[in-house]
Protein backbone atom coordinates (compact mmCIF):
# COMPACT_ATOMS: atom_id res chain seq x y z
CA UNK A 1 0.00 0.00 0.00
CA UNK A 2 1.41 3.16 -0.89
CA UNK A 3 0.87 6.46 1.05
CA UNK A 4 -0.36 9.52 -0.68
CA UNK A 5 1.43 12.72 -0.16
CA UNK A 6 -0.43 15.66 1.63
CA UNK A 7 -2.75 17.03 -0.54
CA UNK A 8 -2.93 14.55 -3.41
CA UNK A 9 -6.57 13.36 -4.20
CA UNK A 10 -7.61 9.81 -3.72
CA UNK A 11 -7.98 7.97 -7.31
CA UNK A 12 -10.91 5.60 -7.73
CA UNK A 13 -10.00 2.30 -9.81
CA UNK A 14 -9.09 2.51 -13.59
CA UNK A 15 -11.56 1.01 -15.43
CA UNK A 16 -9.75 -1.55 -18.47
CA UNK A 17 -12.10 -0.30 -20.88
CA UNK A 18 -10.69 2.91 -20.26
CA UNK A 19 -7.16 2.46 -20.04
CA UNK A 20 -6.80 -0.32 -23.54
CA UNK A 21 -9.32 2.07 -25.15
CA UNK A 22 -7.07 5.05 -25.02
CA UNK A 23 -4.26 2.97 -26.02
CA UNK A 24 -6.28 1.76 -29.08
CA UNK A 25 -6.93 5.41 -29.87
CA UNK A 26 -3.18 5.94 -29.21
CA UNK A 27 -1.81 3.91 -31.40
CA UNK A 28 -4.57 5.12 -34.06
CA UNK A 29 -3.91 8.61 -33.72
CA UNK A 30 0.10 7.28 -34.72
CA UNK A 31 -1.02 5.80 -37.65
CA UNK A 32 -2.40 9.16 -39.38
CA UNK A 33 -0.31 10.62 -42.10
CA UNK A 34 1.45 13.28 -39.76
CA UNK A 35 2.38 10.36 -37.31
CA UNK A 36 5.53 9.48 -39.88
CA UNK A 37 6.92 13.01 -39.37
CA UNK A 38 9.98 13.18 -37.41
CA UNK A 39 9.27 15.81 -35.18
CA UNK A 40 5.39 14.58 -34.57
CA UNK A 41 5.11 13.20 -31.22
CA UNK A 42 4.51 9.48 -30.41
CA UNK A 43 1.12 9.35 -28.57
CA UNK A 44 1.46 5.71 -27.96
CA UNK A 45 4.77 6.13 -26.66
CA UNK A 46 3.47 8.41 -24.08
CA UNK A 47 0.28 6.65 -23.23
CA UNK A 48 2.31 3.54 -22.88
CA UNK A 49 4.84 5.28 -20.41
CA UNK A 50 1.51 6.57 -18.51
CA UNK A 51 -0.32 3.28 -18.22
CA UNK A 52 2.49 1.36 -17.35
CA UNK A 53 3.98 4.04 -14.36
CA UNK A 54 -0.26 4.24 -13.40
CA UNK A 55 -1.18 0.55 -13.49
CA UNK A 56 1.84 -1.97 -14.44
CA UNK A 57 -0.36 -5.31 -13.79
CA UNK A 58 -2.35 -4.21 -16.51
CA UNK A 59 -0.25 -2.28 -18.76
CA UNK A 60 3.24 -3.87 -19.34
CA UNK A 61 6.36 -5.39 -21.58
CA UNK A 62 3.95 -7.63 -23.18
CA UNK A 63 1.60 -4.83 -24.03
CA UNK A 64 4.07 -2.77 -25.15
CA UNK A 65 5.86 -5.58 -27.59
CA UNK A 66 2.73 -6.04 -29.01
CA UNK A 67 1.47 -2.35 -29.92
CA UNK A 68 5.17 -2.07 -30.91
CA UNK A 69 5.17 -4.78 -33.37
CA UNK A 70 1.45 -3.11 -34.58
CA UNK A 71 3.45 0.33 -35.50
CA UNK A 72 6.40 -1.60 -37.21
CA UNK A 73 3.99 -3.57 -39.28
CA UNK A 74 1.98 0.17 -39.92
CA UNK A 75 4.88 1.60 -40.56
CA UNK A 76 6.94 -1.13 -42.53
CA UNK A 77 9.79 -0.86 -41.25
CA UNK A 78 11.99 -3.20 -39.33
CA UNK A 79 9.82 -6.01 -37.56
CA UNK A 80 10.78 -5.24 -33.78
CA UNK A 81 11.95 -1.46 -34.09
CA UNK A 82 9.19 0.01 -32.21
CA UNK A 83 8.65 -2.99 -30.46
CA UNK A 84 11.98 -3.04 -28.78
CA UNK A 85 11.85 0.80 -28.04
CA UNK A 86 8.55 0.27 -26.18
CA UNK A 87 9.69 -2.37 -24.32
CA UNK A 88 12.90 -0.78 -23.00
CA UNK A 89 10.92 2.63 -21.86
CA UNK A 90 8.24 0.37 -20.52
CA UNK A 91 10.70 -1.42 -18.84
CA UNK A 92 12.22 1.82 -17.39
CA UNK A 93 9.00 3.12 -16.69
CA UNK A 94 8.01 0.32 -14.40
CA UNK A 95 11.42 0.79 -12.78
CA UNK A 96 10.57 4.31 -11.76
CA UNK A 97 6.94 4.38 -11.32
CA UNK A 98 6.94 4.35 -7.60
CA UNK A 99 9.46 7.55 -7.45
CA UNK A 100 7.67 9.44 -10.08
CA UNK A 101 4.12 9.43 -8.99
CA UNK A 102 5.27 11.35 -5.89
CA UNK A 103 5.61 14.54 -7.81
CA UNK A 104 3.04 16.83 -9.37
CA UNK A 105 2.62 16.90 -13.44
CA UNK A 106 5.71 18.80 -13.97
CA UNK A 107 7.98 17.39 -11.69
CA UNK A 108 6.98 13.88 -13.53
CA UNK A 109 7.15 15.92 -16.84
CA UNK A 110 10.85 16.45 -16.02
CA UNK A 111 11.42 13.09 -14.73
CA UNK A 112 9.72 11.22 -17.93
CA UNK A 113 11.25 13.31 -19.59
CA UNK A 114 14.82 11.32 -20.61
CA UNK A 115 12.67 8.20 -21.23
CA UNK A 116 10.91 10.01 -23.98
CA UNK A 117 14.05 11.12 -25.57
CA UNK A 118 15.53 7.79 -24.91
CA UNK A 119 12.61 6.09 -26.86
CA UNK A 120 13.35 8.29 -29.93
CA UNK A 121 17.52 7.41 -30.03
CA UNK A 122 16.50 3.98 -29.89
CA UNK A 123 14.27 4.77 -32.71
CA UNK A 124 17.03 6.77 -34.78
CA UNK A 125 20.11 4.19 -33.72
CA UNK A 126 17.44 1.39 -35.20
CA UNK A 127 17.13 2.68 -38.42
CA UNK A 128 20.85 4.28 -38.55
CA UNK A 129 22.24 0.52 -37.92
CA UNK A 130 20.07 -0.42 -40.97
CA UNK A 131 21.30 1.82 -43.52
CA UNK A 132 18.25 3.99 -42.98
CA UNK A 133 19.15 7.99 -43.46
CA UNK A 134 19.08 10.06 -40.47
CA UNK A 135 15.58 11.67 -39.90
CA UNK A 136 17.23 15.18 -39.19
CA UNK A 137 17.41 17.24 -36.06
CA UNK A 138 13.49 17.38 -36.09
CA UNK A 139 13.44 14.20 -34.06
CA UNK A 140 14.69 15.97 -31.12
CA UNK A 141 11.35 18.40 -31.44
CA UNK A 142 8.94 15.16 -30.54
CA UNK A 143 10.15 14.18 -26.97
CA UNK A 144 10.13 17.82 -25.98
CA UNK A 145 6.95 18.07 -27.37
CA UNK A 146 5.66 14.86 -25.56
CA UNK A 147 7.44 16.71 -22.01
CA UNK A 148 5.48 19.70 -22.80
CA UNK A 149 2.13 17.63 -23.09
CA UNK A 150 2.62 15.68 -20.64
CA UNK A 151 0.83 17.77 -17.80
CA UNK A 152 -2.53 17.68 -19.76
CA UNK A 153 -2.18 14.66 -20.62
CA UNK A 154 -2.09 13.22 -17.32
CA UNK A 155 -4.82 15.32 -15.93
CA UNK A 156 -7.08 14.19 -18.75
CA UNK A 157 -6.10 10.66 -18.45
CA UNK A 158 -7.21 11.00 -14.39
CA UNK A 159 -9.99 12.95 -14.83
CA UNK A 160 -12.46 9.92 -15.17
CA UNK A 161 -10.74 8.27 -11.79
CA UNK A 162 -11.02 11.36 -9.84
CA UNK A 163 -13.51 11.33 -6.54
CA UNK A 164 -16.63 13.95 -6.85
CA UNK A 165 -15.60 17.27 -4.80
CA UNK A 166 -18.48 17.31 -2.75
CA UNK A 167 -17.72 14.41 0.15
CA UNK A 168 -20.58 12.26 0.71
CA UNK A 169 -21.05 10.57 4.07
CA UNK A 170 -23.44 7.76 1.93
CA UNK A 171 -20.74 7.02 -0.43
CA UNK A 172 -18.07 4.24 0.43
CA UNK A 173 -15.30 6.22 -2.01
Amino acid sequence: MMVKPAGQQLLLPAKSAFIWGTLVLAMLVNMLPWGRLPGAPDWLLMLLVFWTMRQPLQVGLTAAFFFGLTMDVHQTCLLGQHAIGYCVISYLAILMHRRVLWFGYWGQALQIAPLFLLGHVLDVLVRLALGGQFPGLWVLLAPVLETLMWPLLSWLLLLPQMRAPDRDDSRPL
